[in-house]
């Protein structure tokens, strides 16, 4: 009879215990993987279809975007015109009604600038709230055709019933001094101490580079159907022929200038005189026309028009202007004018678009574009402007 199994008792302590060995783990099959049996099953499944639906509508996508941007580069002329400047708060009491614009003419008179004075001007013009204008002008001039487009708006925006004032700063010379006499004889001139204005004239830059040319033996042989095709061409002297044809298109610039001062300074008159064409010289072109000081009924002897700048006390005692002062002088004289104890003051600013801003990135990338600039630095220019040294044509896209 056997009797009942009794435990075996606890090991003692330190006596070591007894292991199974170790079972022999069988080598896995190239074939076998180490995923676990439902992702080996989730893998052996169909694989997932492409998103080609996405894709085909991000792709059309970029291209009515790239289309609608070549369109609008084509017609942004078109849509540019329709835009008009945006007004900003100067000073003044911001809730009147009554507003007095201030617009400001800086740096040299040339496209792209040309455009955006205009457009404020016309803005001015048709605002029924703007009583009256206060022109800035810190320019050394410009082209003859653009300084004579804002003067002529300017004329039409003071025959609307606006007075124009003229504030002078560092400098308003030729073209900047041709577009103050838009003002007309009812407004005032008011110029800066330091201020230097006239340099009432016009000027063709040319460069003579025919010794520099022959020394290194350039040879200029240009295919022309006439004699002045190529007139004024720095690789060869300027022939007695084209000095006359040139000089009758300078004379014809200058005379306007003297008639529109004539037309609007009561303190300068523009007279005839055969002593300025008797003495010409070699690169001076020969007229019979002169600027002189009138007061008291009697005209000075001192021609005005020779080219030279005055600083602002000789601009005043010569009738150039008509007061020493600062801009918040002219504005305080014009609202006096008016009549009006606290007007809203305000300028306009043009605000470029974001596809005009990317158009111009664009522009300024384009091998053509470099090309259009160098070609138009080449064409002959008249200018009303203080320097010698024509003004490089801005890389700019034309604001609205």
């Amino acid at each position: 009879m056997s009797t009942p199994h009794e435990p075996y008792p606890p090991a003692p302590e330190g006596y070591p215990l007894r292991r199974e060995p170790a079972k022999p783990v069988p080598a896995k099959s190239s074939s076998e993987s180490d995923e676990p049996p439902r992702a080996r099953r989730r893998s052996k499944s169909a694989p997932r279809p492409r998103r080609w639906g996405f894709r085909l509508v991000l792709l059309l996508l970029l291209i009515s975007i790239g289309v609608n941007f070549v369109i609008y580069s084509k017609y942004s002329d078109y849509f540019a015109a329709s835009s008009s400047p945006a007004e900003r708060f100067l000073s003044g009491d911001a809730e009147s009604r009554d507003k007095i614009a201030v617009i400001r003419i800086e740096g040299t008179i040339m496209p792209p600038f040309t455009a955006n004075l205009l457009k404020q001007i016309e803005k001015a013009t048709e605002d029924d709230a703007v009583k009256g204008v206060l022109l800035t002008i810190d320019s050394p001039g410009g082209l003859v055709a653009d300084s004579h487009q804002i003067y002529h708006r300017l004329v039409e925006l003071r025959e609307a019933g606006k007075p124009i004032y003229v504030a002078m700063k560092r400098i308003a010379a030729s073209g900047g001094y041709y577009v103050a006499m838009g003002c007309g004889s009812a407004g005032k001139i008011y110029a800066e101490p330091t201020t230097w204005t006239g340099s009432i004239g016009v000027i063709i830059p040319r460069y003579d580079v025919s010794g520099l040319a022959e020394s290194w033996h350039v040879r200029s042989d240009p295919l022309k159907t006439g004699r002045f095709k190529d007139a004024l061409s720095p690789f060869r002297e300027i022939t007695p022929e084209e000095r006359q044809l040139w000089g009758g298109i300078l004379n014809e610039s200058f005379d306007r200038f003297l008639t529109v001062i004539d037309e609007n300074r009561d303190t300068l008159v523009r007279r005839e005189s055969a002593a300025v064409a008797e003495k010409p010289k070699n690169d001076v072109v020969p007229h019979s026309t002169e600027l002189v000081a009138f007061s008291d009924r009697n005209a000075t002897s001192e021609d005005l028009a020779t080219g030279r700048i005055f600083p602002a006390t000789e601009a005043m005692a010569k009738g150039l202007v008509d007061e020493i002062g600062f801009e918040d002088d002219a504005l305080e004289a014009l609202q006096q004018q008016l009549g009006l104890e606290n007007p809203r003051v305000v300028t306009y600013h043009n605000p470029m678009s974001l596809f005009q801003k990317l158009l111009g990135l664009m522009e300024a990338h384009e091998p053509t574009h470099d090309q259009q600039r160098v070609l138009t630095a080449t064409v002959p220019q008249a200018m009303y402007y203080f320097s010698w040294v024509p003004p490089v044509w801005p890389l700019a896209l034309e604001t609205p």
